[in-house]
């Protein structure tokens, strides 16, 4: 009987150290995302179009359905269907860090892209479709 509780009691610590480590590389798998340096000249560009039209806003919107919410997911949290499987968290779009960027910064990362993120700049074409992914982020803010 001593025996088979000693089996029972290694067995079940096994398994709770199998479940911690599991968890513990699931959790490290994602990295936060290394600071992204945007040239000067690129903070400073202004928009083509006008970022508060409602129909700019909406363009952008089916832009985002379309090339971003499979890993940025619907409000631009990070947690898109596709986001789980990246190495580096899609960050979030609603916080202070992300809004404080200017609209030159944001644009710059969604036209040239980097590690996982693909670079819009010839999968989307369009320069005033580009601004209005832009112009939808922002209204992602909290």
């Amino acid at each position: 009987m001593k025996t088979r509780q000693k089996l029972i009691t290694l067995l079940m610590t096994a398994v709770v150290a199998v479940v911690f480590i599991l968890g513990s590389a699931a959790s490290a798998q994602q990295a936060k995302a290394k600071p992204w340096p945007v040239p000067d000249k690129d903070k400073a560009i202004k928009a083509a179009v006008k970022m508060n039209d409602a129909g700019v806003i909406s363009t952008g919107k089916e832009s985002w359905a379309k090339n971003c919410k499979s890993c940025h997911g619907a409000k631009g949290m990070g947690d898109g269907p596709k986001a789980a499987s990246l190495k580096t968290h899609p960050g979030d779009f609603a916080g202070a860090a992300f809004q404080g960027q200017t609209d030159g910064e944001i644009y710059f990362k969604t036209c040239k892209g980097r590690d996982e993120m693909p670079a819009y700049e010839k999968k989307i074409a369009d320069v005033n479709e580009r601004w209005a992914l832009v112009a939808y982020m922002r209204t992602f803010k909290k």
